[in-house]
């Protein structure tokens, strides 16, 4: 199992719209396009935590928070982010972080690949 929080950006929303495009001309089929999809959240998630290596330090006012399917969901206000090996601050009005248990998401697939 891997999360799909990264089908929601650009680069996500343009590969849905090829792959639809693809579909619709009978270039592929769905089930093949689907299979995309969930090899492009593997591909995204391992590339993130293995080739990003900037870390930022954040303080801000923790508006609201949530925590369900092991998905923790905050939205913070009037937020100072500061990279680590910067010294700039940049500010922003709000920010909203969702955190998912990596750990967790692999081994839930493990069990379920054993069910």
């Amino acid at each position: 199992m891997s999360y799909e929080l990264y089908r929601h950006t650009t680069l996500g929303v343009c590969l849905q719209d090829a792959l639809d495009e693809m579909i619709g001309t009978q270039q592929i089929n769905p089930q093949l396009a689907l299979r995309v999809l969930k090899q492009f959240d593997k591909s995204v998630g391992k590339a993130l935590s293995s080739r990003v290596r900037t870390r930022y330090n954040f303080k801000g006012k923790l508006k609201t928070y949530r925590y369900c399917d092991n998905v923790w969901t905050c939205l913070v206000q009037d937020v100072e982010l500061k990279e680590t090996q910067a010294a700039d601050v940049v500010q922003v009005n709000k920010v909203k972080i969702v955190a998912c248990d990596a750990n967790n998401s692999s081994s839930a697939a493990s069990k379920a690949a054993k069910s």
